[in-house]
């Protein structure tokens, strides 16, 4: 039945009409009119602007607040190559993407879709899944900016193992056209469909891809799935961590990257963080604090993380429930997402909850013990499980196959994700059924490669000349 003919009706039986929608026909269609305004190959292509600020001064500038003796060690570890430089920069990255041309289709970003922030991990029925697993810089933005983001990362991961310029090329083109087809697949699925969907690693498949790389992804899924079972954390994360040759057990100091702060350093420290437990237990849902009331905070210890956080307040808490019962909680240090300068401030208070909200959203499945806090230093943070099974990828043991059938892989978390917290339906249109689009993120990805080279050897100039610090841990 016509839609208006049954609002009629429904007023002449002096009923409030139902509310108005479109059908996914119809948003789809506002998705192609965008293409009028900015058409797809606008996306194509990174010309850098004349009025580009300095890269160097903008990592620079990304380190107020951060822990001054570490940052060298931040430096250092972006020095590596190009492809660890642009792990860290991901707030020159957003200064440049905020100058490309935008379908304004919204969508709660990343904010930092590289390679290395996508991975398996394990819920809390103690399923494994593949899924975005960063998300410190997230914020509502346009789809594009982590499309983008994503798929120069593939380009400058193929260029770090070598691989030909040609096959570089059709990896990042098919990481789009999926990204693009598993957008329309949830186009035309139902909204709870597409909340309930996501990537099962114990039963992963893609049939488009190549059955043999699949198979041979599936198998080495399944090693390291066993492999991390096998890693439970009383029988391995433990004895790794903590020493029981004192009274209590303690964390093991492993300077400068497992080190325990000082009062100044963590003015919680004296009251054994009580104020900040207390405000992450009233984060926890109610079943959950029920079990976390079951631990007692026996230890804390600053623990270095990452590329792009090193040099911020990143921690590791072991709790114990009781002998050989511990739980280990990551502290993550929650600042401005590098989007907010040029998609808009948060909504959220506090930035632990802007990340955990995020991932809410984004993530088909979450930590049990996900929840935000505030230091009596001022300082927003988010907590969760340490190591529960996580799976990351190594890329220097990837071949051209592996690689292209690892960004299938996270082109396919990306769209579900968008596709939780945006109009599916309405990108889809605008991305449209041709290749149009996948060859415009594609040309993008290989031409802001050669900006992050250029970014990169002016980075290494600055180290050299002696204008930043940086120093290599082993």
């Amino acid at each position: 039945m016509d839609k208006a003919v049954s609002r009629s009706k429904a007023a002449r039986a002096g009923k409030p009409p139902a509310a108005a929608y479109l059908t996914p026909d119809e948003r789809a269609a506002q998705g192609r009119v965008i293409r009028d305004s900015i058409p797809r190959s606008s996306q194509a292509g990174w010309r850098t602007p004349e009025q580009r600020g300095d890269p160097v001064a903008l990592l620079e500038q990304s380190n107020e607040g951060r822990l001054p003796a570490l940052v060298p060690l931040r430096f250092g570890r972006m020095a590596a190559s190009p492809f660890a430089f642009y792990r860290g920069a991901a707030a020159v990255m957003a200064a440049d993407l905020a100058t490309t041309p935008t379908s304004g289709l919204r969508v709660q970003a990343c904010g930092d879709a590289h390679l290395m922030n996508f991975g398996g991990f394990a819920t809390p029925e103690r399923n494994v899944i593949f899924d975005i697993n960063d998300l410190d810089e997230t914020l509502p933005a346009p789809f594009e900016w982590d499309l983008k983001r994503l798929a120069a990362s593939v380009v400058i991961a193929a260029q770090h193992l070598e691989l030909a310029n040609s096959e570089t090329a059709r990896i990042a083109t098919d990481l789009a056209r999926v990204y693009r087809e598993r957008m329309h697949d949830y186009a035309s699925m139902r909204v709870l469909d597409v909340w309930y969907d996501k990537i099962d690693l114990q039963r992963y498949r893609d049939d488009g891809g190549d059955p043999d790389v699949v198979d041979a992804a599936r198998k080495r899924i399944a090693q390291r799935i066993e492999t991390e079972r096998r890693k439970t954390v009383p029988d391995h994360l433990y004895p790794k961590l903590v020493s029981e040759d004192g009274a209590q057990p303690r964390i093991k100091d492993e300077p400068p990257l497992i080190f325990h702060p000082t009062e100044e350093m963590a003015p919680g420290l004296g009251s054994r963080y009580a104020e900040a437990i207390a405000a992450y237990r009233e984060s926890l849902a109610e079943h959950v604090r029920v079990v976390f009331d079951r631990f007692h905070l026996v230890d804390m210890a600053i623990k270095v993380v990452g590329v792009g956080s090193v040099g911020t307040m990143c921690a590791v808490g072991l709790f114990m429930a009781s002998d050989n019962d511990p739980l280990f909680l990551q502290v993550k240090e929650a600042r401005a997402s590098v989007l907010e300068p040029y998609a808009g401030k948060s909504v959220h208070p506090n930035h632990g909850q802007r990340v955990i909200a995020g991932q809410r959203l984004m993530q088909s499945a979450s930590d049990a013990f996900l929840g935000w806090t505030r230091g009596q230093n001022g300082r927003d943070f988010y907590l969760r499980q340490l190591r529960d099974m996580k799976i990351s990828v190594l890329i220097e043991a990837l071949d051209a196959a592996l690689l292209r059938q690892y960004a299938r892989m996270c082109a396919h978390a990306l769209a579900r994700a968008h596709a939780r917290s945006g109009d599916a339906a309405t990108i889809a249109g605008y991305l449209g059924a041709g290749q149009t689009f996948d060859d415009a993120i594609a040309e993008f990805a290989t031409e802001y490669s050669a900006q992050n080279r250029r970014d990169y050897r002016e980075f290494v100039r600055a180290i050299r000349e002696g204008r930043i610090q940086a120093i290599v841990d082993d």
